[in-house]
Order: structure tokens, then sequence, then C-alpha cells
């Protein structure tokens, strides 16, 4: 970047506060929120817009219902008949839970209810129904393709209608309970709770219908088996038979024999009888030799039988409820209770005593039998080898006897089996109960009138606010003094306010300075004025040229209240070098008609010629003169250099007005023959990549930039939401300001 002048022709770095290249771009809370405060009534009306919006659509929505069904999972059911071994029962695990879940959700559990409550004839859920809605203005505009007519089976409605139906029905399980909220929506109050509760009775009905059918499985399963159970058994009796049959077992008992055979059968006869009752004898001998090593004769089936032991058990029951009886009435103590409690031990005694004597008798029938039998085979060790053979066909027909009792035994078990599962299919239990059967809902759980026009409110707001900061980053222009420093990275030479209607007119724009020297315009007129003296303190003559990126941004007002600013204290010219456009002569009310500055570079007048004063001032202006075919030539002419340095020997200050960098190059050749550029540029106006990029143009043509001069700024806004410009009018401000202008006003009255 060019530097200011000074003398001897050596440069000084440009300095000036702030502007760190850190903060290129920064936005900090207090940006923010005077960017808010810039644009609230935007804001407000965007956020009152969207609430409207919103409102209108939540009152003509279609009120949707909620209906609630509270089901129990029964995880730990009372059995009526055990049958563990046809079908598990249900743990009380979570996973039991879980699975009773996903089976509520199920596609089955919804088609059933769908086709339970003929869900697809409602308006709702029915897939014939015409279309509604931006589908059906479409369809009628042309723009969609009618489909031709379905026909529609019950199975197809059901599943048309299952997708809408899923959509509005919601399972939710209570947490650390066993207990399932089924939840279902829709514009019908008294069909979300039909629904709801259809719901839940369809689960459970299909829970037992799946329980029936697998107890159904279960019985033709088993009588299945007992057929083929039954058939062994009859074949296992029928080989039994047959053996008998072939080892003529019935005929030694029953036929008639001659001599020996009819003593055989007859001593055989009584053998078997006796060895029978030896055997039983002997089982319940042993019964009781065991048992009487326990002391528990009491519990033999032989013993218990006997009428004695009965009697006496009966006569132990009565005493022993007696003496309870007592001890609950009088107590311990009493007299009744010892002659209970007497007659109670006297019961005990004869019972024990009456099982001692039938198990003595019993003892004694055994020996009596064994007796019997030893006499019977004294008798028959003549014929032992008939009767070892009679023995070994015995234990051959036991062999068949015991397979006929086993297959007996399973066919008896399987028929109870069979029984119990028919019972069981009958009476079953529910896996789930209803606890709160869904009401017709009162209110709608959407929409939420309230709710959606607060939402929208906020969001309104949020939105705008954040369209507004969008706006503002979007918004790439200056907007105040500290973008010059830190955008630009060009030092500030003054800011320029807005200029009322009156004020901006060409007439009166071109002599503020000395129409209304008190105002803050003209302060930042001298505030540039200063800036540029400073800038080379020892230069005897100064060319100053003042451009811009684009058209109006002011720079032939600034350029001609600069010139007067500089005229009450140095011989100034103002020199109209904007050829294609000039408009210095006309602001000032001077002949725009006359010679000029292309007559004085042609050489074809004379300076005196050309010079025109402004009135009540000790400036002269040098009009551009009559418009030359192309300007830019005669600028860059050998006459034109010689012409300026002709007009530095008569003037201390001269300042050129000249085009705009981004329209013409007529600038950058100027800057060229200038000590210092000035840059003006209009706030919230120019974008600053142009800025930037007319500044670069003025840079790479060796120009010395002074400084920018911010044209154009809304004081009051500035001060309000930026809050940089509050100094202006305050604090005494103003009035050292008018002060200071009155005393130019009186120094241009003396001149």
């Amino acid at each position: 970047m060019s530097t200011p002048l000074v003398s001897g022709g050596s440069r000084l770095p440009n300095t000036f506060l702030g502007a760190p290249a850190s903060e290129e771009g920064r936005l900090d809370f207090l940006e923010y929120w005077r960017t808010l405060l810039k644009r609230k009534w935007a804001i407000l009306g965007f956020a009152a817009v969207i609430t409207l919006v919103a409102g209108v659509i939540a009152f003509v929505s279609t009120p949707i219902y909620e209906a609630k069904t509270v089901l129990l999972i029964e995880t730990s059911k009372q059995k009526i008949v055990s049958i563990e071994d046809v079908y598990g029962g249900a743990v009380a695990s979570r996973e039991f839970f879980q699975t009773q879940i996903e089976i509520l959700k199920s596609r089955e559990v919804a088609y059933k209810t769908i086709a339970k409550l003929k869900l697809y004839d409602q308006p709702e859920f029915d897939p014939r129904a015409p279309a509604t809605g931006l589908s059906a203005y479409i369809e009628q505009l042309g723009f969609a393709n009618k489909e031709p007519l379905k026909e529609f089976t019950e199975q197809k409605l059901i599943e048309a209608a299952y997708g809408r139906f899923s959509g509005n029905l919601v399972i939710e399980p209570l947490r650390q309970s066993q207990m399932v909220f089924v939840k279902f929506t829709s514009s019908d109050a008294a069909l979300a709770a039909r629904v709801s509760n259809a719901v839940a009775q369809t689960f459970i009905e299909n829970d037992l219908d799946a329980k029936y059918q697998m107890a159904r499985t279960a019985s033709a399963w088993l009588e299945d088996r007992l057929t083929g159970l039954k058939t062994k058994l009859n074949e296992s009796e029928q080989a039994l038979q047959g053996y008998r049959e072939k080892q003529g077992l019935l005929n030694i008992k029953d036929s008639s024999q001659s001599g020996a055979g009819l003593q055989l059968g007859e001593l055989q006869s009584r053998l078997i009888e006796a060895r029978a009752k030896r055997a039983e004898a002997e089982a319940t001998y042993n019964l009781i030799k065991n048992a009487s090593g326990a002391g528990n004769l009491g519990s033999i089936p032989t013993v218990l039988n006997s009428t004695q032991v009965a009697e006496a058990k009966r006569l132990t029951a009565d005493a022993t409820k007696k003496l309870t009886d007592v001890a609950q009435r009088y107590g311990k103590e009493h007299p009744r209770y010892v002659q209970a409690e007497a007659e109670a031990k006297v019961a005990n005694s004869n019972l024990q005593r009456q099982i001692e004597l039938v198990a003595a008798s019993i003892m004694q029938d055994y020996e009596r039998a064994r007796g019997t039998e030893k006499a019977i085979e004294s008798a028959y060790n003549a014929s032992r080898g008939t009767i070892q053979n009679i023995n070994r066909k015995e234990f051959e027909l036991g062999k068949y006897e015991r397979e006929v009792e086993a297959n007996r035994q399973m066919y008896d078990m399987f028929m109870k089996r069979a029984k119990e599962t028919n019972i069981t299919g009958d009476l079953q239990t529910t896996v789930a109960r209803v606890i709160d059967s869904a009401m017709v809902p009162g209110s709608p759980i959407k929409p939420d009138k309230r709710k959606i026009v607060l939402v929208a409110l906020l969001m309104g707001l949020i939105v705008g606010a954040g369209l507004a900061l969008l706006l503002d980053v979007i918004d790439n222009t200056l907007k105040n003094s500290d973008d010059v420093e830190s955008r630009l990275k060009q030092p500030l030479l003054t800011v320029l306010p807005l200029l009322s209607k009156k004020d901006a007119m060409r007439s009166n724009s071109g002599h503020l300075v000395i129409d209304s020297p008190n105002s803050l315009y003209s302060e930042a007129i001298r505030t540039a004025r200063t800036g540029v003296l400073l800038s080379s303190v020892d230069v005897t003559s100064r060319v100053l040229l003042i451009t811009s990126s684009n058209a109006s941004e002011g720079k032939t007002t600034f350029s001609s209240n600069l010139a007067l600013a500089h005229a009450f204290t140095q011989k100034t010219l103002l020199i109209d070098a904007d050829m294609r456009r000039p408009s210095v002569a006309r602001s000032h009310g001077l002949d725009a008609k006359a010679q000029g500055l292309s007559e004085l570079v042609a050489g074809t007048a004379k300076l005196a010629d050309c010079l025109q004063p402004v009135k009540d001032s000790n400036l002269m202006i040098l009009g551009s003169g009559t418009i030359p075919p192309n300007p830019l030539e005669l600028l860059h002419s050998e006459g034109f250099s010689k012409t300026i340095e002709e007009l530095r020997r008569h003037f201390e200050m001269i300042i050129i007005d000249s085009p705009p960098v981004e329209l013409v190059s007529d600038a950058l050749v100027l800057s060229a023959k200038a000590d210092g550029v000035i840059f003006v540029t209009k706030a919230q106006t120019t974008p600053v990549p142009m800025i930037r990029r007319a500044l670069q143009h003025l840079q790479r043509a060796d120009a010395n930039v002074i400084g920018v001069v911010l044209n154009a700024l809304d004081f009051k806004k500035a001060d309000k939401y930026y809050g940089e410009y509050s100094g202006y009018g305050k604090h005494g401000y103003g009035a050292y300001g008018n002060a200071y202008g009155q005393s130019y006003a009186a120094s241009t009255a003396k001149k």
C-alpha cells in the first residue's frame, strides 16, 4: 500500500488505530444485538406472519383423539391341569414380557382387529375413498394420472388399511411393571376407543386360540400313540394266552387224570396253594419284620386293614379330638384335661397293643404256612423233577405276564394324559387381562393450538433473527468507521453524515462548508482537510485526486467542499477532470460551457480565461471545458502533465475531481500525476469487494492513497445500532463545532 509523502519525497507508513487482521469478519454479541435492533420490526413482522399462518393451520386442522387401554401381562398363571410334558408353561421373565409386546404389535393381531371392526369401511382407513386435499387438487388439474379402479377383496382391503392402522397404533410398556398401554389415535373419538379395546381383546383371544390349537395337536398325537399302545397290549395278551395253551398249564389244573395223574394234580394244586399262602404270608412277614425294626408297624396295609386295629384307631382319634377340645376350652391344668389325657394314653396303648397282636398273628400264620409247605414238599420228593419243570414253566409265564402288565400301565398313562389334554384345551387361562378399558376421549391430543401458536411465534422470532443476522452477514458493505480500517486496511480520513434531501441537491451540496459552517458535514470536511495537511506538512504545492469506485458516491460534493475548506487558508484550485460527466461548475452555479481543462491542455486558451472564481470564497475552479472524443488520451498526454506543473506554480492546493475507478481508467492515469489520492465510498451501498478492487487498481498504478472517506452515513442509526457516533452533538461537541464554524464564517466574511 502506498504511503503519504513528506518533505524530501520520502513516504511514511500509514498509521491508524484498530483494524487488526484477526478482526476481519468477526461479529461479537454486541454486533448481533445491534443487528437485531436494527431489523426488529421486520423480525416481529415475520414472526407475526408465521404465527398467523400456524394459527390458521391449527384451527382448520382435523382434531385427533387418542384412546388408551391398559393391559396386564400374566407371566405366572395358575395351572388348572398340569401338563408340562405337552407344552411348556410361561415363565416370569423379561424375555416373555418382551415377546408378548412384539406379539401385540404383530401383523396378525392387527389384521384380525381390522377384520373384526371392519375398519376398511371407515373413511379414514378405506382405500376406496376418493383422494382429498392436495393430491385431489393435482388430479383435478390433470397433472396426475388417474389410476384405474381396483377390485378389492376383504383381504386386500385389510392389507390396504394396515398401513394407516399401524401408524395410528402405539404399544407402550410401562417401565418396572407388567402393564402395557395400547394407544390408538383417530379423528373419530369413539372409533379410537373401540379400536384400542379391540386390539387388547384380539390379543387375548389370539393367545387363547393358539393354545387351544396346540392342545388339539397334542391330543391328536396322544390319540395316535394310544392306538399303537392298545395294539401292542393286545398282542402281548395273545402271546401270554398262547404260551399257556402251548405248555398245557390249564390242562394240568382242569383236566381229570387217572390214578397218579389225579394224585399229582391234586398234590400239585395243594403245593401251589401252600406255596401261595406261604409266599403271601412271607411277604407280610417281611414287611412286619422290617417295620418292627423301624418301629412303624402301623403303616403296613394288612395291619391297618385289621378290624380290631381300625377300631382302636377310631378310639384313639376320638380320644385325641376330645383332648384337643378340652385343652382349648379348659386348659392343661383342669381335671377334665388330665382325665382326657389319660384316656388318650389308654387309647394309644390299646392301639399299639392291637397292632402288635395283629402282627404276631400274621407271623404265626407265616410259620404255619411254612410248615404246611414243608410237609407237602416232603410228600412230593419223589415227584420233584415234575414240580421243578412246572416251576420253570411258571417262571417263563411270569415274563409274559410282566410284559402284559407293563403295556397295560403305559396304555393307562397315555389314556390319562389324553384326557388331561382335552380338559386343558377346554379350560385355558389368558395370557393377559384388561385392567382399564379405553373410554371415549373428550378432548383431542392434537393439534395443540396454544402450543402450536407459541412454538410458531418462538420459531418465527428465531428464524427472523437468523435471517436478520444472515442479511447482515450477506450485506457486504461498509456500515461504520471500523469497517473501513478492519476490512479495507486503509486509514479513515473522515466520515461524512447523510445529507437531507435539501442539502443533497446539486445546487446546494457543493458549498455546504460556506452555507452551513456549523453542521456536522462541514466539521467532517474540516477533519478531512486537517488530515490532508498533516499528511504532507512541508510540501509547498499539493495535488490531490478525489475518486471513488462507482458513480453517485458523493466524490464531487466532497471535492467541492474540501476545496472550499482549503480555500480558507490556501490558494486552492478545483479541477473537474471527470470529462465524461462534468458537474463541478454546475454545482457552484458557474458556466459549464466555459473554456476549461481541455482547452488549457490543448493550448487554445490561457489559464486566466479558463479559471472561474467561486462566490464568497477564494476558490478557483477549472472546468472540464469542451469534452474531447477520447478524454483518456487528453489526460495521458504530455500537455496535461505540463499543465499540472504549471498550475503547481500558481496554487498551493490543487484538487482534481476524477471519474470512478471501476467505470473508466481515467483515475488511474491521474493518480500517477497526483501527490495523494482520497478514495470516497458510500456507506451501506458499495460492496466491499468492489472497493477493494478499486483500491488494488490504484495501488498497481503506484497511487498514494492518503485515506478513505466514508460518505452518507446515517449518524442517528449508527449511534443507535453501533454506539460509536454518540459523541456528535453531545458533551459540548456541538457547541465546539458551532464556535469552530463561526470562526470560519467570520474569516470568510473578512476576505
